[in-house]
């Protein structure tokens, strides 16, 4: 008989139920033995080790080619040495990034177990695709400043490419280009003023947070992109709640001089309404046994709690007493969790 080769979250949770079987008598004693014998614990889990490594590896890809994209200096010593125009350098960056995707989607229907190196691949298409788009901007470039265009032409090329590839990574990143789209368009639209309709940046972007989510959950609750649309919806939670953290600590204000001269204990009202959603989104998860909405909510919870304790009585509070006082707070709400738990469970 093949043993399963668990990790140690796994066997721990197998242990769990198998012995909570055992001690209601589902099943005997032998059977218990039986199928603890049935499985091994890894000793080193190397699927989170490639996992990892990918990540930096992308990590460090995508800052390297930022690098190059935005660095003025480096962009003038490549024209330098290959006096390249932009729009070729373009077509060479587009065509690098098609035959990426296409070499991935080739590895993917091969290998199918090797996710990491198969999203590793499409994802240099997506640095690629960036580029390309990049320089054919600056090919195009009238001096109008409208860049935003090339921030909306990426969310539909990756969008394509997402559906056509069914990949996750690519479509998160047509959502982050569809961010950047939404903040620099509305910032091109009032020639870059502090307000779009008397809104600052992160107020303007709890309300693009608001409707992404709004989305991701349309899309799941229609059945419709299954691929997608649990991405989506953590995406638009993202952008929601770091959004709503960013105005607990600024405000609406849109100048960093403006804010400065306003006491912090004035923009209170934008931590109690960042809470609040924090909260609501935590007993919502709850009770429609929704994870992510829940997670999200009780970790910005505590950003929150953290932040406000930070603004208004780090130099005024005891830090023992003050933590203190915390940790008997959620102990008293995990008791209580707990008891109903108990009774509904």
């Amino acid at each position: 008989m093949t043993k399963l080769n668990l990790d140690r979250q796994e066997a721990d949770f197998l242990e769990q139920t198998i012995a909570h079987w055992e001690k209601d008598g589902l099943i005997n004693s032998d059977t218990a033995g039986q199928l603890r014998s049935s499985y091994d614990v890894k000793q080193f889990d190397w699927r989170r080790l490639a996992q990892y490594s990918f990540w930096v590896a992308l990590a460090c890809g995508l800052i390297a080619v930022a690098s190059v994209v935005i660095d003025d200096a480096i962009i003038d010593m490549i024209k330098k040495l290959y006096d390249t125009p932009d729009i070729v350098i373009s077509v060479i960056a587009g065509g690098l990034a098609g035959w990426f995707y296409y070499y991935g989607q080739k590895l993917k229907k091969r290998f199918s177990e090797r996710v990491f190196s198969n999203e590793a691949t499409l994802f240099t298409g997506v640095l690629f695709t960036a580029i390309s788009v990049a320089f054919l901007g600056k090919a195009l470039d009238n001096g109008a400043g409208h860049f935003s265009i090339l921030f909306l032409l990426s969310v539909f090329i990756y969008g394509v490419l997402a559906i056509k590839f069914r990949s996750k990574l690519i479509w998160a990143f047509a959502l982050v280009s569809l961010g950047s789209w939404f903040g620099t368009e509305t910032g091109y639209q009032t020639n870059w003023s502090d307000y779009f309709l008397g809104m600052n940046y992160p107020l303007r972007f709890v309300i693009f947070g608001v409707i992404l989510t709004c989305a991701g959950l349309y899309l799941e609750k229609a059945k419709k992109m299954p691929e997608f649309n649990t991405l989506t919806y953590i995406i638009g939670m993202f952008y929601l709640f770091i959004s709503l953290w960013l105005l607990s600590i600024f405000g609406n204000f849109g100048d960093i001089e403006d804010w400065i001269k306003v006491k912090q204990t004035d923009l209170f009202y934008w931590g109690i309404i960042s809470a609040a959603v924090s909260l609501g989104f935590m007993i919502y998860g709850l009770r429609r046994k929704d994870s992510i909405a829940r997670e999200f909510g009780i970790t910005f919870l505590l950003i929150n709690i953290y932040t406000r304790y930070f603004e208004y009585l780090w130099d005024v509070t005891n830090k023992a007493v003050f933590f203190g006082v915390l940790a008997i707070s959620f102990w008293l709400i995990g008791r209580k969790a707990e008891k109903i738990w108990n009774v509904r469970g």
